[in-house]
């Protein structure tokens, strides 16, 4: 567990009436990982405060023991959602349910609780540069994947360059564990519990409002791929089931915002993608209509 005690921690900060930044972490059974997680969040260097948002999500190892504890010794940073029943499993957006709704910060910066960050200053280098660039919504940075036999090179589709609103709106991948954005979707679309990929239906929305900024002299935050993952260890056609429910969701709100030009995209998604895990274009199209019916009646008990 970090050394530094809570006052110490808080020495920097200015005086502020409530936290500049709310860390959004959710966790699962990262008994393992989560105390190095926690401790990446507790270096970081900001003149300004944060809070410590973790959702754990019903966990049946000791990840929720080991968060109490850190609770304990942080009561004024670390708040934490302790579920006795997994909420993923009813559908997606945890974020945006559990912690999103409940951020106090001005900012937003994500990371879960198998992933660390290792650059000290990173959230002030995000936050600086979002106060004096209004046209920007979101910044991110590198990330270096790794597992137990130590750095992969492997490329997992994170953005290294800047983004145009478009580029957002249309879920270019980011690394999640780097990002750092705006606090402005407020509530959040109902829609996004149904996005498997929560992180691409975030991007999306945050297109609306500005552009991405892809930091290159922030250091690599480390992305952990083991069997517990959510995405790194899922077979082919669980990605492919994910991404259709995600865009289906992505469709859905931007029909509803009235953007046919974003609905009809992901639309199109849906069908190319359908086609090649279904191998026809018929049986693509009774997937795809079996597909918008059980979401819809989803959405509809909103």
């Amino acid at each position: 567990m970090f050394d530094r005690n809570q006052k110490q921690v808080m020495q920097p900060w200015k005086a502020y009436s409530s936290p500049l930044l709310s860390i959004c972490c959710i966790t699962f059974n990262h008994e393992p990982y989560i105390s190095e997680t926690i401790d990446s969040f507790l270096i970081q260097e900001t003149d300004f405060p944060i809070e410590i948002l973790i959702h754990d999500d019903a966990s049946t190892d000791a990840t929720a023991t080991i968060i109490k504890n850190y609770e304990k010794k942080y009561p004024d940073i670390i708040k934490p959602i302790y579920q006795v029943e997994n909420q993923y499993s009813k559908g997606g957006g945890i974020n945006s349910r559990f912690n999103f709704s409940r951020a106090k910060g001005k900012y937003i910066a994500l990371c879960e609780g198998d992933d660390y960050w290792t650059d000290p200053k990173k959230l002030q280098i995000q936050v600086d540069f979002l106060e004096s660039h209004p046209e920007y919504v979101i910044t991110y940075h590198d990330s270096q994947p790794f597992d137990k036999g130590g750095y992969l090179d492997t490329n997992f589709w994170g953005a290294l360059k800047d983004l145009e609103p478009i580029e957002l709106q249309k879920a270019t991948p980011i690394f999640t564990l780097t990002t750092c954005f705006r606090n402005i979707v407020d509530p959040f679309p109902f829609e996004a519990q149904m996005a498997k990929f929560g992180d691409l239906f975030i991007w999306s929305v945050l297109g609306e409002y500005g552009k991405g900024k892809f930091m290159k002299d922030i250091k690599p935050a480390m992305y952990r791929i083991h069997d517990g993952g959510i995405f790194s260890k899922k077979t082919k056609q669980q990605k492919n089931e994910m991404r259709l429910l995600t865009f289906y969701a992505l469709s859905s709100y931007h029909t509803r915002r009235g953007n046919t030009q974003l609905a009809d995209y992901y639309q199109e998604k849906i069908m190319k993608i359908s086609i090649k895990h279904f191998g026809s274009i018929g049986i693509a199209r009774m997937f795809y209509k079996s597909l918008i019916s059980r979401l819809s009646s989803g959405f509809s008990n909103q």
